[in-house]
């Protein structure tokens, strides 16, 4: 016999006698049965034995007593990670170690875990490029209530669920629909899920409305995030209880700013004013500055039902068309609001600052002030433009400080990201009329310095301690420097837009970061490079523990200048009064609890903000299925291709099942999809031309096809868009490289 031959032969019976085993994994045989059960030649029993002692040794079987073999089970481990749901119904687990990989979970192994839950999971299986496993034990649940569509029939009603994360339908009793209508959206609480059953059982606990209306779809995304839609009518009452009046024991109590310039610098649409600017000249030709805050918690006390409605919504939710306050609006937008002609109670910080924006002498306190003003940032714009107008001199004055004051702050480090932020004109009924962007001028730029002065020296008052002593409880905003891993993606992404730079997390990234905002900027890979330089930085969150702030370059930070609208601002007053009447510090864990609920919190509120901006993204792309438009590729997937429309910085998706011209796979290593045949490559950067396919408001998705591949061979396009109809040269895509490799998806985030 060949050798050949003789390897198979012996690589079979080996095969067998493994099947054996893994085939009864709990059962344990001696030699003899397994002869038995794989048939074998009497002649071969000690080759047997001699293959058992073997598996025994290379660690595939064991010895529970001798002459006996049984599979020998492989260690089990434990993880801890939060549920990410596909829509399919199975799931990863993102692990809280940052390097490790994501763990698969299909649907029968989730055991009732929904998305967002915290889990502990059991490995069990190992195979090449994934880690898969089953749910144990659910330790926090995420959420419960689920906004969607209610389908009712003559007995039962199901909902089903608007989220993609969601894969499963709620069964609701008959009795529990609260009245709502046949597709009407709703919001619905799971209430049960018993073991066996396919869905889980709920009550619907709101009807929204019908679904299309902009009120219906706005309190559904806030829902759809567990965000409060509407005021609780008893909060309401307590604060229309509370009186705007000042006594004069309140007025001798505090430093008066009443006959000193103050004025207010906010946007056109604004109502609440929650921080204005007074500034006079000294005798000694320095400047008095004053940042006044207004001081909401000498109406909002610890304890009271109002403070707790805070607490919980830590902050205001900002949608498109709309603000959910954190706090009731008696409150909010009139007695705290800094109103002009009014005279209001604040809190606020005192510089004495020279031209040269040197800070000589600094008063932190409670003032009562009189703004005489209310500037929107156009206007001061305008005076900082022209030099004329009301309070040109003040106006000036602090923006000659504020550009000193910015340059000071990038010479130390400062990371400068001004990425354009989309804004919606809408019409009585809220529906978009036209997408432009927000662009910040030295307005902005002026009230922004100043109130990162105010918070920067809050926190140095309090966070600096002296020799010996340690540093009292606070809280700060924090900002950890980048991960090294992201910056270094980042780094070889943009080397394809031709930007070289060192980033390794040290001293001079920074610099080399806003290097690289300034070499980017008008260009049109700008709104790209940017989006990925914040997504390489770490995120900014309150805490106790004071790391500083990587991104401002500022050793203590917090935030003070926005109690209106920010739970932690409140507790950042209440602590710097305590502290400045010489109070001992106080309990960190609390406050350390507060700090990670109002992190979250913002964060919820963020993600609303976004869902509602991609909302009327789509809402103002219905009635242009069919129109044409140029943009730009934002990102490049497995499954299809991300555009950017230049016009207005609208996403949506080519899928790639509608590129019919070639069959294209997906380059992972080069960020592109290149057709197997024609060797035709997309990848991010290159400006291409597409037709609006659909507009989706249920899931908030464009699609989009694409319509001429080579942009080289055109020179004009007419572009139709509200504005109306015109013709826009073209420039080419940038050379793309012809040899790439396919690679296979990677879940790991």
């Amino acid at each position: 016999m060949s050798r050949k031959k003789t390897k198979k032969k012996h690589a079979d019976f080996l095969q067998s006698v493994i099947d054996v085993f893994t085939g009864h994994p709990t059962q344990s045989y001696n030699y003899k049965q397994v002869a038995s059960i794989i048939n074998l030649d009497k002649a071969l029993r000690d080759t047997l034995i001699v293959t058992l002692d073997g598996l025994v040794m290379q660690g595939m079987l064991e010895c529970p007593e001798l002459g006996r073999y049984i599979l020998k089970k492989p260690e089990e481990r434990f993880v801890v990670g939060t549920v990410d749901m596909t829509k399919q119904g199975s799931a990863y687990i993102v692990l809280e170690e940052d390097d490790s990989e994501d763990v698969f979970i299909s649907e029968h192994n989730l055991n009732q875990a929904l998305h967002g839950d915290k889990v502990r999971v059991r490995i069990f299986n190992k195979k090449v490029g994934r880690s898969e496993g089953e749910v144990m034990e659910i330790i926090e649940y995420s959420r419960r209530t689920f906004v969607g569509k209610v389908e009712i029939s003559e007995r039962y009603a199901f909902v089903v669920p608007d989220s993609r994360n969601m894969p499963y339908d709620i069964f609701v009793p008959i009795g529990e629909t609260k009245g709502a209508k046949d597709k009407q959206k709703v919001v619905a609480q799971i209430i049960e899920w018993k073991k066996g059953m396919k869905c889980p059982t709920g009550e619907i606990v709101d009807v929204l409305g019908d679904s299309g209306e902009n009120d219906v779809e706005m309190h559904a995304i806030l829902a759809s995030f567990d965000l409060p839609y509407s005021y609780p009518e008893h909060i309401d009452k307590l604060a229309k209880r509370i009186s705007a009046e000042i006594s004069e024991k309140e007025y001798s109590m505090r430093r008066d700013f009443r006959e000193t310039p103050t004025f207010t610098i906010d946007p056109k649409d604004a109502k609440d004013f929650d921080d204005a600017l007074s500034i006079r000249r000294l005798e000694n030709e320095n400047w008095e500055v004053g940042i006044h805050i207004a001081d909401v918690t000498h109406y909002v006390k610890p304890g009271t039902a109002i403070n707790r409605e805070a607490e919980e919504r830590a902050t205001s939710v900002y949608l498109v068309d709309r603000t959910v306050p954190m706090l009731p609006e008696r409150l909010s937008n009139f007695i705290c609001s800094l109103r002009p002609n009014e005279e209001k109670l604040c809190f606020s910080a005192v510089f004495e600052i020279t031209d040269k924006a040197a800070i000589k002498s600094e008063w932190f306190g409670r003032t009562v002030i009189h703004s005489n003003r209310r500037f929107t940032y156009e206007e001061a714009q305008e005076i900082i433009e022209s030099g004329k107008g009301e309070y040109t001199d003040e106006i000036l004055a602090l923006n000659k400080i504020a550009r000193t004051l910015r340059d000071k702050r990038f010479k130390a480090g400062a990371v400068t990201f001004e990425r354009e932020e989309p804004r919606f004109e809408l019409d009585d009924k809220g529906r978009p009329i036209s997408v432009y962007s927000k662009q910040m001028k030295e307005s902005n730029q002026l009230v922004e310095e100043f109130m990162l002065l105010a918070n920067k020296k809050v926190a140095e008052r309090i966070g600096k301690k002296a020799a010996g002593k340690k540093a009292k409880t606070f809280v700060y905003r924090i900002h950890d420097k980048p991960n090294p891993d992201k910056l270094k993606n980042f780094s070889e992404f943009i080397k394809r837009f031709g930007y070289n730079a060192k980033l390794d997390g040290e001293t001079g990234t920074s610099k080399e970061i806003n290097k690289i905002l300034k070499d980017v900027r008008n260009k049109p890979e700008a709104n790209l490079v940017e989006t990925l330089a914040v997504r390489s930085m770490a995120k900014a969150v309150y805490s106790t523990e004071n790391l500083g702030h990587y991104g401002l370059a500022f050793p203590y930070y917090t935030h003070f200048t926005s109690p209106i609208r920010r739970y932690p601002d409140m507790m950042v007053h209440r602590l710097l009064a305590y502290y400045l009447e010489g109070g001992k510090t106080v309990d960190g864990d609390n406050m350390e609890k507060l700090c990670k609920h109002s992190s979250a919190m913002e964060q919820r509120a963020a993600e609303a903000e976004r869902a509602s901006i991609k909302y009327k993204m789509v809402e103002f792309m219905q009635d242009k299925v069919g129109v044409e438009f140029d943009g730009i590729i934002s990102g490049v997937t497995e499954w299809g291709i991300y555009v950017e429309l230049i016009d207005n910085k609208i996403e949506g998706m080519i899928s790639v099942r509608t590129m019919k011209d070639d069959y294209y796979y997906y380059d992972e290593k080069n960020y592109c999809i290149t057709g197997r045949a024609s060797g035709n490559s997309y990848t991010i950067g290159d400006k291409i031309l597409v037709r609006v396919i659909n507009a989706d408001l249920l899931q908030k998705h464009l699609d989009f096809e694409l319509i001429n591949p080579e942009l080289e061979d055109r020179d004009t396009v007419i572009i139709t868009t509200s504005q109306g109809t015109q013709s826009r040269k073209l420039t080419a895509r940038p050379a793309r490289n012809e040899t790439r490799g396919g690679s296979k998806r990677k879940r790991k985030k």
